[in-house]
């Protein structure tokens, strides 16, 4: 067996354990069959309520966020060039971030209107940052992208401090938790506008998939078989933006998930970028599951930030990344 058809054979059967083992355990654990029972509708009302209104909806946000950052990083990591590119080192989720928190101060309310204007923050930043790369040397320059993204990154913060400065203790408090990333909150109608952000942005970068792949062969040779460069790398960047966008409206800020997961999709054999991109939402959507499940569980009845836990594990793979490309 190939493997790549080890890996469509074993991520399903991953996510389905990994999903699974995310409604079994918290603060109070339910045995397997419980779950299944509960799932239809059977059961003692309390194991039902737990299951079905708190850590499904939970379980199937997380996906979504996983998925949705590990396919904007895939599109990016690619589009790019630069295996260092994700929606948070490149600031567009700082710049989200930014957008949400003052569309929310500004009393803008609703699940639906939150991501346009994380959007709109998002689109702000990766322009800067595209820009600030052009203007010493490139797009294709790994260090000068990220150290953009920096810049930008603290920017946003700064502008979400200033927003928030006036703010009511308790919109703070909130607000900071937030920042960090959770998906503490889920309910069903928020997955219900994830789910259709990302199904509808997931699928178009799906289908620019072939242009990724001739923007991995370089501007010139991809200009040299009939692509227009500026073009389709400004329409995937605006998808990749539009799923940072609506996981930071969603759950906060939850960095790495975009640089880990297509450095693993490549690694277990998924090559061509309509696969890995694909493949990245598989992932993805088993990393953050499981990151959450941590967030939890380890220090139970205290919960960690989702946003934290992903950072432990993308900051020492972004080092020893980065020590590579030094």
């Amino acid at each position: 067996m190939s493997a790549r058809s080890r890996f469509w054979l074993f991520a399903p059967l991953a996510l389905a354990l990994v999903a699974t083992a995310a409604i079994m355990y918290g603060p109070v654990s339910i045995p397997a069959g419980d779950v299944w029972s509960a799932l239809a509708g059977h059961g003692e009302s309390s194991t039902v309520t737990i299951v079905r209104s708190l850590r499904l909806p939970r379980t199937v946000l997380a996906a979504l966020v996983g998925a949705a950052l590990a396919m904007a990083g895939s599109a990016l990591q690619g589009s790019l060039r630069n295996p260092l590119a994700e929606p948070y080192l490149l600031g567009v989720s700082g710049g989200a971030a930014t957008g949400a928190v003052i569309a929310v101060v500004a009393g803008v309310r609703g699940a639906a209107f939150i991501p346009l204007a994380a959007f709109a923050g998002a689109l702000l930043a990766v322009f800067v940052v595209l820009i600030l790369g052009r203007a010493a040397g490139g797009r294709s320059d790994g260090r000068v992208l990220l150290m953009g993204g920096v810049v930008v990154g603290a920017f946003a913060n700064a502008a979400i401090m200033v927003t928030l400065a006036t703010a009511p203790a308790n919109e703070i408090r909130g607000a900071l938790w937030w920042m960090m990333g959770s998906v503490s909150d889920a309910d069903w109608r928020q997955v219900a506008w994830l789910a259709v952000y990302a199904g509808v942005a997931g699928a178009a970068l799906v289908y620019a998939a072939r242009d990724i792949d001739l923007l991995a062969l370089g501007d010139d040779s991809a200009a040299a078989l009939g692509l227009n460069v500026d073009r389709a790398g400004a329409r995937i960047f605006l998808i990749a933006s539009l799923l940072a966008a609506a996981t930071v409206a969603a759950a906060g800020l939850v960095g790495f998930v975009g640089l880990v997961v297509p450095h693993l999709v490549r690694a277990l054999g998924l090559r061509h970028h309509r696969e890995g991109v694909l493949g990245s939402a598989l992932v993805g959507a088993v990393l953050v599951i499981t990151a959450d499940l941590a967030a939890r569980t380890l220090r139970a009845p205290a919960e960690l930030p989702l946003g934290a836990v992903t950072a432990l594990i993308g900051v020492p793979f972004f080092l020893s990344r980065l020590r590579r490309l030094a």
